[in-house]
């Protein structure tokens, strides 16, 4: 009990002396308390600091504030006063959705009974995207409009004209508007305002909320200058902002003379990135025959963002007629391409000297996928009739109407993911325009294995290094070119006309098929010899399947050879191998002296190989077959594949020696343009390449060596001239037996140098020289085109035949596009074409290609085409253009003098984009002749 009752005093007095500390606490926090208190009390009695007005702000300042405000508890608030006081705060409600800010230069008079405010001298006005600028700007709180004009000077002339800006859009005004910034209407007198690509002016505008515009005696143009060159004129024009320029009976003025060209109406694409749908407006004219006409009349489709198409149509007065359809289409990360189908009809009337009649039509079509996952889809189809080419002209253009074979491949391919085969099929199609051969290929299939390494992990190199591969091929051909069952020696017997290619003849077409399969396994390793050589070991298996084979008998009766078809599955198979050795040299002459040249470098790369295959024309194999061909009892080994889609097998053994020599000579020289270094040089190639390849053949009986043939590459002048040459050289010797025109050339089996004919006898050569000038400095047309094509890629460009057309005129044609700044510009070929047959009969060709331009002024350029045949001693197909810059118009006049496609025509065009069909024209082409 003793011990439980000290316990409790000790906590007793602990508790005390607890609640005497609390006690003070309190009365300390009291006294502090009062003494903050006192002084806020104090000063909440004096008067609070006086309201300040912004000045750009719209309310007026004697206006009582809110008794709301007024009447705020200070203490119970916790809002900071100066936020209460914004004058900002004190607009009344209203439909202003953001803040409106104002300033002028000189003064701003305040008008409180009319509620109005005058800024003088470069005022501006902002609201939201709405910029207003004017030496004299009246605004007005009531109506919520804004009144702007110039201040007239001493003399009376308008000084600081209002200029506009709302959104995109700018207005120069040159005598007063009035804007209601709620409603963002407006009525403009005498303004210019910039719409894509042109400029409308009118006497009056009135302008909407959505930003189209209504112009009363107004005009457009696409030059910019204070006097436009040209403009024009309407009564009425609407601009629908985004969409178009729409106006009424309108006149074509040039330097303000009214011209008789113009339209009941016009309708003018405004769209950024030419994105709406609109009429395309014809090209008008006249020709001789074909009478008057209205060509690429029609509508353009803006589908989508993905697909646009445009549908246009063309008529003649005099009985003809034609459709076209072009489509782009474009989704990105995925496939782009183009679709177009040209028809043309026309029939001469029965009065006609030299009536003309046909239906022509062209197909083109191009896809192009994105590399993206394990497959891929692709297109190119060039197809039509063979007379388009000979009605249709491109007079822009003469290259099209010489095409002499359209070519098509549409493709599939897929990898198949984790192993090593991939596939892919195409189908083809190549038809001659000239000949109207067809030939289908329907369709070609491979399958291919990637080369493999089975020994990869074997350290004996010719078996680490050993690889394999697997290619598969089949192949169906459909031609409508007639197949020679009789008299097959004779290449020229029956009938070789095409076989018309429509529905009609499809039976005999797919009869006439020419279809089979390959096999080709390669193998082959590489390794080390003696430390310098590199060696390669190859064999190449092949193995066809075909449905036929030939079989060949001597025809008594009609003292010929000629040949069945035998039906049934066979196979061809047969290999050959090879083993290649090669290495380098390299050889150094150094120069002593302070020279420019320092040192020539000669790069020598021979290779030897030796190529072994077996003679499978061995009756054993029965590939080939020995048929009588004359009476005299002469045979000769027929291969019963002859003429199939992969041939037969080789004829004959080989056992060659192949011998090549690759030569490249360099020099180093002092770089005069580089100052950071006093030994600073570079290297300019001598000769870029010297080849020389031969053969000879162990196995054959007579005539083992091959010819020799040589090529030469090289530059000169930084690669603005460059030099091609080849040759083959026969190294056996020819003699004659005879004289004059009954004199025989009989080539022996004896080396020419043996018989005094030197080396041997040029039966082939061949010389190119290119060279491309212009004073820019690294800039080639190919230079030029690559740029232009990558720009317009980066931009968004689809590439097809017409994008690569255009992009050819631009870089070849300045009656297309001029590049004012190039003074010059010229690109000159020489081509020399020899050949010798054995009989000492000769043929040389020499042609001389010449293009440029010229500037005969800053704005006048001559632009030219030409080639001359100077073995015919003829020009060959010559165009001559001058074109003058005629500020926001380009004037064109381009001849064709002479040639098939003689014609001429004068262009005056604008330069804008949107405003292509808009030009004065004549043309005359040869259908006129």
């Amino acid at each position: 009990m003793r011990a439980i009752e000290l316990t409790l005093r000790k906590i007793s007095g602990k508790l005390i002396k607890g609640k005497a500390e609390v006690t003070g606490f309190r009365i300390l926090f009291f006294i502090l308390l009062i003494g903050w208190i006192t002084p806020e009390m104090a000063l909440s009695q004096e008067t609070p600091p006086s309201r300040r007005e912004r000045r750009l702000v719209a309310p007026d300042t004697l206006t009582p504030p809110s008794r709301a405000i007024l009447d705020l508890d200070t203490l119970n608030s916790s809002l900071d006063t100066l936020t209460q006081l914004d004058s900002a705060k004190m607009m009344p409600s209203s439909d202003i959705k953001s803040d409106i800010l104002y300033f002028a230069e000189d003064s701003i008079i305040t008008d409180f009974r009319e509620n109005k405010v005058y800024l003088y001298n470069k005022a501006w006005f902002e609201y939201g995207q709405m910029r207003l600028d004017a030496d004299l700007i009246i605004i007005d709180w009531e109506k919520s409009e804004l009144y702007a004009t110039g201040i007239p000077d001493s003399t009376g002339k308008l000084s600081g004209n209002p200029f506009f800006k709302d959104g995109g859009s700018t207005y120069e005004i040159r005598k007063e508007m009035k804007y209601n910034f709620k409603t963002q209407k407006a009525i403009i007198k005498d303004v210019v305002t910039e719409q894509q690509d042109g400029i409308l002016r009118g006497e009056t505008i009135k302008k909407t909320e959505d930003g189209s515009i209504y112009l009363d005696h107004g005009y457009y143009s696409t030059c910019k200058l204070t006097t436009p060159h040209w403009h024009i004129s309407s009564s009425k024009i609407k601009s629908i902002q985004g969409k178009q320029v729409v106006s009424g009976p309108f006149n074509l003025y040039f330097n303000g003379i009214p011209t008789p060209l113009g339209l009941p109406f016009g309708i003018i694409p405004d769209t950024p990135e030419e994105k709406a749908s609109g009429i395309i407006f014809p090209k008008y004219g006249k020709e001789q025959q074909r009478g008057l006409f209205l060509r690429d009349f029609g509508y353009y489709f803006a589908i989508n963002d993905y697909i646009h198409t445009r549908i246009t149509g063309d008529i003649y007065s005099k009985g003809g007629w034609g459709a076209k359809t072009q489509t782009i289409y474009n989704k990105r990360y995925r496939f782009s391409g183009g679709f177009n189908v040209d028809f043309q009809k026309f029939t001469s009337p029965e009065t006609a000297e030299t009536p003309i009649d046909y239906n022509t039509f062209r197909v083109q079509w191009n896809h192009r996928p994105v590399s993206r996952g394990t497959s891929s889809f692709s297109a190119s189809v060039n197809a039509g009739s063979t007379s388009y080419f000979n009605n249709v002209v491109n007079l822009t253009n003469f290259v099209n109407n010489t095409t002499a074979d359209l070519n098509s491949n549409i493709s599939y391919s897929k990898t198949f993911s984790g192993t090593p085969f991939s596939m892919a099929a195409n189908f083809r199609h190549s038809q001659s325009v000239q000949t109207g051969e067809v030939r289908l290929d329907l369709p070609t299939i491979s399958v291919n294995m990637n080369r493999q390494n089975p020994f990869r992990n074997v350290k004996f190199e010719p078996l680490k290094t050993l690889n394999m591969a697997w290619n598969f091929n089949l192949q169906n051909s459909v031609t409508n070119r007639p197949s020679q069952t009789l008299d097959v020696n004779n290449p020229e017997a029956g009938s070789r006309e095409p076989i018309p290619f429509n529905l009609d003849n499809l039976g005999l077409l797919l009869r006439n098929a020419n279809n089979g399969a390959r096999n080709q396994i390669p193998l082959s390793s590489n390794f080390t010899l003696f430390n310098y050589f590199t060696g390669t070991a190859s064999i190449n298996y092949n193995e066809l399947w075909y449905l036929q084979r030939l079989n060949f008998y001597y025809n008594p009766s009609e003292q010929r050879v000629d040949q069945i078809v035998e039906n049934g599955f066979n196979r061809v198979s047969f290999f050959t191998s090879s083993f290649a050795m090669n290495t380098n040299f390299y050889g150094f002459y150094n120069f002593k002296g302070n020279g420019k040249l320092q040192t020539i470098r000669h790069h020598i790369a021979p290779t030897f190989s030796f190529n072994y295959n077996p003679n499978f024309s061995d009756p054993s194999f029965g590939y080939y077959q020995q048929v009588q061909i004359d009476e005299t009892g002469r045979t000769r080994l027929y291969s019963r594949h002859q003429g199939f889609i992969f041939g037969g097998a080789p004829l004959g053994e080989s056992r060659a020696l192949a011998f090549s020599m690759r030569n490249v000579i360099e020099a180093k020289i002092k770089n005069t343009n580089d100052s950071t270094s006093e030994d600073a040089t570079k290297k300019i190639p001598i000769l870029e390449s010297f080849n020389l390849n031969t053969a000879y053949n162990f196995a054959a009986d007579s005539f083992q060596l091959s010819p020799f043939s040589l090529s030469a590459r090289t530059s000169f002048f930084e690669r603005k001239l460059s030099v091609n040459l080849t040759s083959t050289i026969d190294p056996y010797a020819v003699i004659q037996s005879g004289e004059g025109t009954s004199a025989t050339f009989t080539r022996i089996n004896d080396f020419a140098w043996r018989n005094g004919q030197g080396i041997g006898a040029i039966r082939n050569a061949s010389l190119n020289i290119n060279a491309s000038l212009n004073p820019r400095e690294g800039q080639t047309p190919g230079e030029v085109r690559d740029e232009i094509t990558q720009d317009f890629i980066q931009r968004g460009g689809v590439m097809n035949e017409f994008a690569e057309q255009e992009i050819n005129r631009i870089v070849n044609d300045p009656s297309q596009y001029i590049d004012w700044n190039i003074p010059w510009n010229l690109t000159i070929g020489y081509n020399l074409s020899y050949s010798k047959q054995v009989t000492n009969r000769t043929n040389i060709t020499q042609t001389v290609n010449l293009n440029g331009d010229l500037s005969i002024s800053e704005k006048w350029k001559i632009n030219f085409n030409t080639g001359l045949d100077l073995q015919a001693k003829q020009i060959t197909q010559t165009m001559i253009g001058i074109a003058r810059d005629l500020h926001c118009w380009q004037m064109n006049v381009n001849w064709m003098p002479f040639g098939r496609f003689t014609s001429y025509n004068i262009d005056i065009r604008v330069k804008s984009t949107i405003l292509q069909d808009l030009k004065v024209s004549r043309r005359r082409s040869f259908f006129d002749n």
